[in-house]
């Protein structure tokens, strides 16, 4: 008991400061390569703070959980939209890019409902897998190709204080990054534990703790983000990371293993659905997500994790 309540305090310590790594890193590296904040936040930092789900999505696959492999997904996204995003403009509202309203939410729900489709309809093969791949490496190509074009970006970065060194800034954020992975798996172990000595099932564990951890880099890397200022990144992390999670996650684990009988309910499916498009008209209210669409997502989490104890 002492040992798990030691791993969730280090977890959460090394999330905090591994967070903060990585926002600093990634914002100063936004600068040398001359690409907005909302660039890094789509790619690299959302790309980086997804790899928790990576690996035990990929780890899942192999051993032929491909309930696991897609639940994690699924919650995931849940949680990055109503859990993270609410709590990051419940504590500063986050002023919303043109271009996240326009082209990168949209797309987040156009792959949201194309996986989907192939989860309902006997889960995803090889071939879909490649697909999925493919859609991701078109995305960030455009993703970098668009923040290179941005107009008055090179008044913007005049604008701005000297950024880091590269080589301290590339230190920051992949040191952050680790301390992110690190903290994820040391804070998932120890809550698990604790939760299964308290006598919770393990299905609430996997659709609640094991979601929640995965995401926990996200929401560290979020809030900091908004507190900094840094709203680009708050909300290109939480979009990216769910197209990531989408097209990255399940198809690198259809390729190790096909994802057949995901078990995935309606429920789950559906409100995953419902946040991706529920996010656009949030979105465009003001060109921001205020305290109070911060509140409705995270109501709507306290409400799902209500309907799955329920």
């Amino acid at each position: 008991m002492l040992l798990d309540l030691l791993a969730v305090t280090v977890g959460a310590a090394l999330l905090y400061f591994g967070a903060d790594g990585l926002v600093r890193g990634s914002a100063s590296l936004a600068r040398h390569w001359r690409l907005t904040p909302l660039a890094i936040g789509l790619t690299v930092v959302a790309f980086g703070t997804s790899m928790p789900e990576l690996v035990v999505s990929v780890d899942a696959a192999i051993t032929g959980s491909a309930a696991i492999a897609v639940g994690n997904v699924v919650g995931s996204n849940i949680c990055n939209i109503a859990l993270i995003l609410g709590l990051s403009a419940l504590l500063r509202p986050l002023a919303v890019n043109t271009r996240v309203v326009r082209v990168d939410i949209p797309l987040m729900v156009l792959t949201t409902l194309v996986t989907v489709v192939m989860l309902v309809d006997e889960g995803i093969d090889r071939l879909e897998g490649l697909l999925l791949m493919g859609g991701l490496m078109i995305y960030t190509g455009a993703c970098l190709r668009a923040a290179r074009r941005a107009p008055q970006l090179q008044a913007k970065l005049e604008a701005l204080p000297p950024p880091l060194g590269t080589v301290r800034s590339v230190a920051y954020a992949l040191g952050g990054l680790m301390l992110l992975v690190g903290g994820a798996r040391l804070l998932v172990s120890g809550a698990v534990s604790l939760a299964e000595a308290a006598g919770v099932s393990e299905a609430v564990i996997g659709l609640t703790i094991v979601a929640v951890g995965t995401s926990l880099p996200e929401l560290a890397t979020s809030l900091l983000a908004a507190v900094r200022r840094e709203g680009d990144i708050a909300i290109g992390n939480i979009v990216g990371s769910n197209i990531f999670n989408m097209l990255g996650i399940l198809g690198t684990a259809s390729l190790v293993q096909p994802l057949v009988q995901s078990g995935m309910s309606g429920l789950d499916l559906g409100v995953m659905i419902t946040l991706a498009i529920v996010l656009l008209p949030l979105a465009r209210s003001g060109w921001r997500v205020g305290r109070g669409e911060g509140a409705l997502l995270f109501g709507s989490y306290v409400g799902y994790l209500a309907l799955l104890a329920a």
